[in-house]
């Protein structure tokens, strides 16, 4: 069998876990990134501006198996979405079919800011898309652009991404953060290494023959209120003075599933946020 070739436009944090994952597995990734030098080792590098609708002169010319679009708005407005997420989309589409290459499958990693549901309702992949915001109705022109190319496609809607370097709430929590418990504010939460792991393995499956599914939710086992989260981080960090006042105060939350990635087969590393976090602190230490 010969070598799968991946290419990860936008291959920064999430993106270069996903190209350490499918290298060790023995594909050939090519990452395609404004800074090629920040690219992992191994990783056959595209120096490239996803805004501009040039084709990079170091665009593979030859047979492509998989696509990763992957990349992160630079600024974070209508325009930067509108941007990052549509148009360049539309320039990586424009540029296989210039070179006449047709993948196997594109991925797109899209958002759960798609689904607009309230008062701490489930949602899966077959729930109504209604976002309440520009990011959520962007993510979806983008993913129509997509699925409505011709071209094999799955979306992949990631939920709060956490991991190193994205440690947000833990500053919060160690500076004071107070937050309202009733009503609960659910959150959805994947830890980076999960992401791009559910990422290598949608790939994966779809090289084995396995069937995928349009669309997949990228999310842990467990959502959670937050207030939860941040009591559990506030005793593991040993936290013990907070604000009296809550500095969050809503009354829309959402529960997502991952029970259909997970009847495909696929087991987070951090089935919540305790393991999550856990794993962060103490690699910090």
């Amino acid at each position: 069998m010969s070598t799968p070739t991946l290419l990860i436009a936008g291959c920064g944090d999430v993106g270069s876990r996903l190209a350490r994952q499918m290298i060790a597995q023995g594909w050939a990734v090519h990452g395609l990134r404004r800074s090629p030098g920040k690219l992992p080792e191994g990783v056959l590098p595209i120096a490239a501006d996803l805004f501009d609708e040039r084709c990079p002169a170091a665009w593979p010319t030859g047979p492509l198996d998989y696509l990763v679009y992957c990349l992160a708005a630079s600024t974070h407005d209508e325009a930067g979405y509108q941007a990052a997420y549509v148009q360049g989309l539309k320039h990586v589409l424009g540029w296989l079919q210039q070179h006449g290459q047709r993948p196997r499958r594109v991925f797109f990693v899209s958002s759960s800011s798609v689904y607009g549901q309230l008062a701490g309702k489930w949602v899966d992949e077959t729930s109504a898309v209604e976002p309440s915001g520009f990011s959520g109705r962007i993510m979806v022109e983008a993913e129509n652009t997509l699925l409505h190319s011709g071209l094999p496609a799955t979306v992949v809607r990631l939920t709060g991404i956490y991991g190193p370097g994205r440690e947000r709430l833990l500053t919060q929590v160690r500076e004071g953060y107070c937050v309202a418990e009733d009503p609960p504010l659910y959150g959805n939460r994947i830890h980076s290494d999960d992401a791009a792991g559910l990422l290598a393995f949608l790939l994966g499956s779809d090289a084995a023959g396995k069937a995928l599914a349009n669309v997949y939710i990228g999310v842990d086992d467990a959502p959670a209120p937050l207030a939860e989260v941040v009591a559990w981080l506030r005793e593991y960090l040993g936290v013990t003075d907070w604000q009296a006042e809550a500095q969050v105060r809503r009354t829309g939350s959402k529960r997502c599933s991952n029970a259909l990635a997970r009847q495909l087969g696929w087991v987070p590393r951090y089935p919540s946020y305790r393991e999550g976090y856990a794993a962060i602190i103490t690699e910090a230490l």
